[in-house]
């Protein structure tokens, strides 16, 4: 089950040693086992992908209409929903306002599903469910306010068909029964939640979060390229990211999530994964792109990284770039030294990452911090 390897992660003691220069500490004793488990288990392979019903859905601007088991739901710009029918008694109901415990219902379903649904990815959706919440939101540019997580337009050809989204039709259609069990929670809300959530399961940083995006239309949709190319180098990374207000600093900061999850021949076109351990949050993928010796991989598919000692890690070359770049490599080393740091710092970049082109009619001091399962 997938929770017994994470469970193994956290208790797991110096008795695996790392490969090559990577020492095993007290710090990374949880990653050591699972490096030792992940390279000793090929039973997922490298996944491409599950199935599942489109999760496109057609609604109506202003008054959101939202057809749940027990009712109808009907959004309001103020953030309310309104039961129009409730039980099969035909008793009607007044505003509904989501309110703390009801977000940490929908957060409890979504942990309960990526503990329960192991048919991915190194035995874990919460990489690509990340992916999902990331992708949805980097779309956004501060210029003329376009894009962003507010709108969940990827539900909409062209943009659920851009080759950087390629994949993560897995992660909505994963979503999918969460939405209809709480039908009242927009698009938007539910996959920047469900990147928290994930986030927080894989035992990363507590993430602050808030509600307030509402779903829009096929017109809404962003051109494609707007997300990063992993072939390029430092320059484009900060172009793209620049064009979302991040600095330096925060493009390293956000590179860390290269912690989690791998590359799929049949989606970008690269190759495995960055870490021994892609289904937990940590500072591995800082660790490793300084501690390892990196070569071209010798193979037909695009330029790609793979480490000398295993032979079974890979880096892109933005990931090159980040310690190709004086800059970037200062923060690469300060991340690569204190897990704390980065944990903090990832927290905070995750955080405007989620909220890029909102238009929250709630205060920064609003937002909620939901209980990961996984401190129970």
């Amino acid at each position: 089950m997938a929770s017994v390897a994470r469970s193994f992660t956290r208790v797991a003691s110096h008795s695996a040693p790392r490969t090559a220069s990577v020492r095993a500490t007290t710090s990374n004793a949880r990653r050591a086992f699972a490096r030792q488990t992940f390279q000793g288990s090929s039973r997922r392979g490298y996944a491409s992908g599950a199935g599942g019903a489109s999760s496109s859905t057609p609604y109506i601007l202003g008054a959101l209409g939202l057809a749940g088991a027990g009712g109808a739901y009907f959004y309001l710009n103020n953030g309310s929903f309104i039961t129009a029918k409730e039980g099969s008694s035909g008793e009607t109901r007044g505003a509904f306002t989501p309110n703390k415990d009801d977000y940490q219902k929908v957060y409890n379903a979504i942990a309960q599903r990526l503990e329960e649904k192991d048919d991915y990815d190194d035995g874990s959706y919460g990489p690509v469910i990340v992916r999902l919440a990331w992708h949805c939101s980097g779309t956004y540019d501060k210029e003329t306010g376009t894009g962003g997580s507010n709108g969940a337009t990827m539900r909409f050809a062209p943009e659920g068909d851009h080759g950087a989204n390629a994949g993560l039709k897995a992660a909505r259609d994963f979503l999918e029964p969460v939405k209809q069990q709480f039908p009242w929670i927009t698009y938007s809300d539910l996959w920047t939640l469900a990147g928290v959530c994930a986030i927080q399961e894989m035992q990363g940083p507590v993430v602050p979060w808030r509600p307030g995006r509402t779903d829009r239309d096929v017109s809404m949709c962003t051109p494609d390229g707007r997300l990063p190319d992993g072939s390029k180098e430092q320059s484009h990374l900060r172009a793209i990211f620049g064009r979302m207000g991040f600095d330096d600093r925060e493009i390293v900061a956000l590179s860390g999530a290269h912690a989690l999850g791998r590359c799929h021949t049949d989606r970008s076109g690269f190759d495995g994964p960055w870490t021994f351990s892609p289904t937990v949050v940590s500072n591995d993928y800082f660790r490793l792109l300084l501690s390892e010796k990196w070569n071209w991989r010798k193979w037909n598919g695009p330029k790609q990284y793979q480490d000398v000692a295993s032979k079974s890690l890979m880096m892109l070359p933005t990931d090159m770039a980040l310690i190709q770049d004086k800059e970037f490599k200062k923060h690469v080393e300060r991340y690569a030294k204190d897990d704390q740091a980065f944990f903090n710092e990832f927290r905070d970049v995750l955080v405007k990452l989620f909220e890029l082109g909102v238009p929250f009619q709630s205060k920064a001091e609003d937002r909620m911090t939901l209980k990961p399962t996984t401190s129970d």
